[in-house]
């Protein structure tokens, strides 16, 4: 039977042309990670979709309640000031992360000494624990005799600050190392970025009298283009989902003083694994998705009209 089936396969191949047999490869190849996500990634997505018309709290087998769910979030007004608050993480946190990489970026590439370890140092916070990190930052914002920034304020003659205890300042507080902790990767990417520009269009511009202002705005920033759009699209959804920095850094009041750090992700978690509300929870990351989804398409969008 194996002979016979070996045959067929032989024959089916011998038909084939070499553009059918290329297709036929590729195919071959892919079938493994799209089984993978399809499991591991589509179905659990598709589920969540299906559980959030439910009614279930795993203690009881999950009941149909149609949009409930969903009417309720657009009447909770927990639901409305963390969906600002993750507004806020995105509308400032994607902008200065990217400035902030892109300059330095921009003069590491024309530093030639000690480059790879300047380069390194700048990754080193990408490589880092998520929640050691935070756990360190939670130690700078601490009062004194502990608080390491309201130890230089003191020294500087300054007054303390609450930092992660002040409904203004907490927010802030947290961004900045969620900040921190994702510049070295754009710092990288931005570098390759700049790499692949070829030299002799620098060349040519000099030649033609142009200042380093006309040629970063008129050569590298557009082609730079693609990088950027990744770069935003990428630190964009990595904000929206914002969890670790949050959860660690106001472990003892999840979300902060009167809710004003929380994200959607972490409500997600407390309606999930501490009210147990399993299908109000799935509702919210439905949200969550779709929210990432349009902010994405639209994001490509104006970029590549731009």
């Amino acid at each position: 039977m194996t002979t016979a089936l070996s045959a067929r396969y032989g024959l089916i191949r011998g038909n084939l042309s070499l553009r059918q047999k290329r297709v036929l490869w590729a195919w071959s190849f892919l079938a493994v990670p799209i089984a993978f996500y399809s499991i591991i990634r589509f179905w659990p997505t598709l589920e969540a979709f299906t559980l959030s018309f439910t009614d279930w709290n795993l203690l009881r087998p999950a009941s149909f309640v149609g949009f409930d769910n969903y009417i309720r979030l657009a009447n909770d007004p927990l639901f409305w000031q963390v969906f600002r608050n993750s507004a806020v993480y995105l509308l400032i946190g994607t902008p200065v992360s990217l400035v902030l990489s892109f300059v330095i970026a921009y003069y590491l590439d024309r530093v030639n000494f000690m480059h790879g370890f300047i380069r390194a140092l700048y990754f080193l916070p990408f490589l880092t624990t998520a929640a050691a990190m935070a756990w360190v930052w939670r130690w700078f914002y601490q009062p004194l005799p502990i608080g390491v920034l309201n130890g230089v304020l003191t020294w500087l003659g300054l007054s303390q600050q609450p930092f992660l205890r002040s409904t203004v300042q907490a927010l802030p507080a947290i961004l900045a190392p969620a900040i921190w902790a994702g510049l070295g990767f754009q710092v990288i990417i931005f570098m390759a970025g700049l790499r692949a520009i070829p030299l002799s269009y620098y060349e040519a511009a000099r030649i033609d009298g142009l200042s380093e202002l006309a040629i970063l705005r008129k050569i590298t920033i557009p082609l730079l283009k693609p990088t950027i759009v990744f770069l935003v699209v990428f630190s964009s959804i990595g904000f929206l989902r914002i969890f670790d920095q949050v959860y660690n850094m106001t472990f003892n009041d999840p979300g902060g003083p009167l809710n004003t750090t929380k994200p959607i992700v972490l409500m997600i978690y407390q309606t999930a694994f501490k009210s147990m509300e399993m299908g109000y929870a799935a509702a919210q990351t439905v949200v969550l998705f779709l929210v990432l989804l349009v902010v994405s398409l639209i994001q490509l969008r104006l970029l590549k009209d731009h």
